[in-house]
């Protein structure tokens, strides 16, 4: 007897099994009332399974999410055995084509969520994934990168009180993973809340490409997919590490305000009471150590070389053991 496949609705189309489309999430126009379209890319396997969104661009100047799910595209890995895969490289269009985190109302779109279909912009923006793309998926990959000049580490961050999700970040294989609480109006918490299983991948900076960055995310990407059962790949995609829990983290601040020289690698293990980076003025008179608040490892690294007093300039997780 033939297998009866599950239908498969997502904004207005249906997918049948074996098929696939580029489907638009229309939110807003431009003050012109040229319409501003999100793509979704959607791809149905002939064998019915789980459904994983890929997911980018959350914050319009966060593009090494986007360039990796642009290789997943490219290089077909989107295109399930089993499944399906919802591709969405760039949510924030607006901030993405002005290269800025907000959207034009100056609002984070990551702290507008579940959002309001008569709200601002990016309210509407989060009002409309949650009730046209949400309820479709099972597991989501988010991606994204630091803010500004902060530059994180590539690390996963979930709740460690949550077996499925450490379980899925150890699958993902990165550097690190953080325990991180859900915070409010997030899409993480939003997500969480409708009983998905959501992780959110770190990586890089602001407004740039950064090749590690997305080695890491595509191979994560494949060994999730490998894991789910949703195909297989030719290559070996294994990782000869595990990865680093940390627990709490916390920000070191700058003591004062100039010209600003890391002394350690992102990435690397400190001591409490090292010498990780010196403050300068810009006239050979003051030159400011900065020590290790506490023992750990840098998940993210102020790369400005000027700073205020009180910039965050290193993110120190303590590590645990799992």
């Amino acid at each position: 007897m033939p297998q009866k496949h599950k239908k498969f609705v997502i904004l207005g189309k249906e997918i049948l099994p074996g098929k696939g489309a580029q489907l638009n999430l229309d939110v807003a126009k431009l003050h012109t009332t040229t319409p501003i379209l999100v793509p979704v890319i959607v791809e149905r396997a002939k064998e019915d399974g789980p459904t994983v969104l890929l997911m980018a661009g959350l914050h319009g100047d966060e593009i090494n999410g986007v360039e990796i799910i642009r290789r997943v595209i490219r290089k077909g890995f989107n295109k399930p055995q089993v499944g399906t895969i919802i591709c969405l490289p760039v949510f924030n269009i607006f901030g993405f084509l002005n290269l800025k985190r907000e959207l034009p109302d100056g609002r984070d779109l990551n702290r507008s969520f579940p959002g309001s279909e008569s709200g601002s912009l990016a309210a509407q923006f989060a009002y409309h994934f949650m009730k046209e793309i949400a309820p479709h998926v099972d597991y989501v990959l988010d991606f994204h990168t630091g803010a500004a000049q902060r530059n994180n580490f590539p690390q996963i961050r979930c709740v460690m009180s949550d077996a499925e999700s450490v379980e899925l970040a150890k699958i993902f294989n990165p550097p690190f993973i953080l325990n991180s609480s859900y915070i409010s109006k997030t899409i993480r918490e939003s997500i969480n809340k409708k009983g998905k299983k959501m992780l959110l991948f770190e990586g890089g900076k602001a407004n740039s490409i950064e090749e590690m960055v997305v080695e890491e995310g595509l191979n994560g990407v494949k060994r999730l997919l490998s894991h789910l059962g949703m195909r297989s790949f030719k290559i070996d995609i294994s990782k000869d590490r595990s990865p680093i829990f940390l627990g709490e983290s916390k920000w070191m601040r700058s003591p004062n305000s100039g010209m600003f020289q890391a002394t350690v690698k992102n990435g690397a293990k400190v001591e409490k009471g090292e010498v990780i980076g010196i403050v300068t003025d810009p006239y050979g008179k003051v030159e400011r150590k900065v020590k290790a608040a506490s023992s750990g490892f840098i998940i993210c690294l102020n790369e400005s070389p000027v700073v205020y007093k009180g910039d965050a300039i290193f993110h120190i997780g303590n590590e645990i053991h799992k």
